[in-house]
């Protein structure tokens, strides 16, 4: 879940961030839990969650939780930004019986321990379906050699940005969900932009806004997100 808030009232009144810290911190002792939180750059929204986890029910717990403290009271949601989605394994990736491949699906399907770098951007996304240019009457063959290409251009990047792509078909208005981790804000700015040149992104590809904030624990995101956090 990418979850998406403005803060209501008065940024310099102090507010209380300990009961939603701690129940962050509850929710992360579980393996295969996570709860990454960042301030929002510009004016989409001030803070936002990415909460990952094995179980839809942990996840809204968490949600409706924090939504209950003091915090919550402040937060108004940014509904038209936050998303569901769920991970899968892409059904182009050639099953060779390899470890290499093995883990490749691992790290899709079960995510864990998303290293904390300084930037989150996400993006959700679908593919065209106009009479000439619908990616889901093309052939599967045709389709997965597009998208060989598409990783292909990704993999360029390994190293400068993580990339956590989830599937939201059926899920929110969008087919995909894209987060891009990363220290440096060029880098994302440079495989979105080699990304939009590939032939199954310049044919096929229509995104949706691009919401990019600062990751840091929860009481310096809001605080960088300009609120005065009761210490």
């Amino acid at each position: 879940m990418h979850l998406f808030y403005r803060i209501r009232g008065d940024r310099t009144d102090p507010v209380d961030a300990a009961p939603a810290q701690a129940l962050i911190d509850e929710f992360e002792q579980h393996p295969d839990y996570q709860c990454l939180t960042f301030s929002v750059l510009g004016q989409r929204a001030d803070l936002g969650l990415l909460v990952i986890g094995p179980d839809f029910a942990r996840l809204q717990k968490l949600h409706r939780g924090i939504e209950s403290t003091p915090l919550g009271a402040r937060l108004e949601p940014a509904a038209g930004l936050s998303f569901v989605s769920i991970t899968e394994a892409s059904e182009y990736l050639t099953d060779d019986g390899s470890e290499r491949v093995a883990a490749m699906r691992r790290a899709r399907l079960e995510p864990r321990d998303l290293p904390h770098r300084r930037l989150v951007c996400f993006y959700p996304m679908s593919k065209r379906r106009e009479a000439d240019r619908n990616w889901f009457a093309l052939p599967f063959d045709e389709r997965r050699r597009l998208m060989h290409g598409h990783g292909a251009t990704g993999r360029t990047f390994a190293g400068r940005i993580l990339q956590l792509i989830t599937a939201s078909t059926g899920l929110a208005d969008w087919e995909w969900g894209v987060t891009l981790l990363a220290d440096d804000p060029k880098a994302i700015k440079d495989v979105v932009y080699e990304m939009r040149y590939d032939e199954a992104s310049a044919l096929y590809a229509e995104f949706g806004p691009f919401t990019v904030g600062l990751v840091a624990p929860l009481p310096d995101a809001l605080a960088e997100a300009g609120v005065w956090v009761a210490r």
